[in-house]
């Protein structure tokens, strides 16, 4: 008898793109139908809202002023970058998941993109991300949050968050495909978020550090995110500085969100193969 052999993976970018979007689509399915997952996810973001809004908000001085007002609308574009990254963590937890109870091996064994299931499953997280977005939006309208700079520029400045939470989701998924558990995904995940989004321009005028961290906050990719939604929002915060990434805050947003995924997608696939 001839030897049983595992079927070969199909090749070409339509085969992959099609194989991404079927496994994308098991996700969204399977995300629609645990509720709380999405709930859970908007609790959050919501809860940052509201406290800094009116527990900060009177304290901060943005723009030689500490209207609460103006620091709702400076700790906006803040609160949307830090929601579309710490998405990151649920989807290392997720993929973790898949990894213990055996899902991603049985994916292995079929004639697929290998790629596919990484590309997938960041692909399900990204649409859950922006629907998180949408709803935050609407709260933050709420409470006192404008835009000045009109629709197609919002839009632009939503295009740039979702790209950035896209890039971390591939930090996710290499940790994901690295530690053992779900639990262990998660605290993987927040543990290099949390000095990720607080040394950055997110919740304070990072003009008002010291040297020394302001480099830091103003090279950040994540602070360039921030930069060029209050520039395209049109919300007051918009630091000055000589620094590449603050003076051409879009150009460098959509660069280092390339350049994440560029090496971490790399990483993470090569992870996933290593691993077969």
């Amino acid at each position: 008898m001839s030897a049983i052999t595992a079927p070969k993976p199909r090749g070409g970018i339509a085969q992959s793109v099609a194989d991404s979007l079927v496994v994308a689509r098991r996700n969204l399915i399977r995300m629609s139908r645990i509720p709380e997952m999405i709930i859970f996810g908007l609790i959050q973001p919501i809860m940052f809202v509201v406290l800094f809004s009116y527990v900060f908000g009177g304290s901060m001085n943005i723009g030689g002023t500490t209207d609460p007002d103006v620091y709702r609308n400076f700790l906006m574009a803040g609160i949307f970058a830090q929601t579309v990254t710490f998405a990151t963590a649920g989807a290392g937890a997720g993929i973790a998941d898949d990894m213990h109870k055996g899902l991603i091996d049985r994916f292995r064994s079929l004639p697929m993109a290998r790629g596919a299931v990484l590309t997938g499953r960041t692909l399900a997280d990204l649409v859950q991300t922006a629907l998180t977005v949408v709803v935050l939006a609407v709260v933050a309208l709420l409470v006192g949050w404008r835009i000045h700079e009109g629709v197609p520029k919002a839009l632009g400045a939503f295009l740039l968050l979702l790209l950035l939470g896209y890039a971390f989701s591939w930090i996710g998924a290499l940790i994901g495909l690295s530690v053992r558990t779900p639990e262990a995904a998660t605290s993987g995940g927040l543990i290099w978020l949390f000095p990720v989004t607080f040394l950055s321009n997110a919740f304070v005028d990072s003009s008002r550090m010291t040297p020394w961290l302001r480099h830091i906050a103003e090279w950040n990719p994540f602070s360039a995110t921030v930069q060029a939604c209050r520039e395209l929002f049109g919300n007051p915060g918009v630091t000055n500085s000589t620094a590449w990434p603050m003076e051409h805050p879009v150009l460098a947003s959509i660069l280092w969100s390339l350049v994440i995924i560029a090496v971490f997608r790399t990483l993470a696939v090569r992870k996933y193969r290593s691993a077969a």
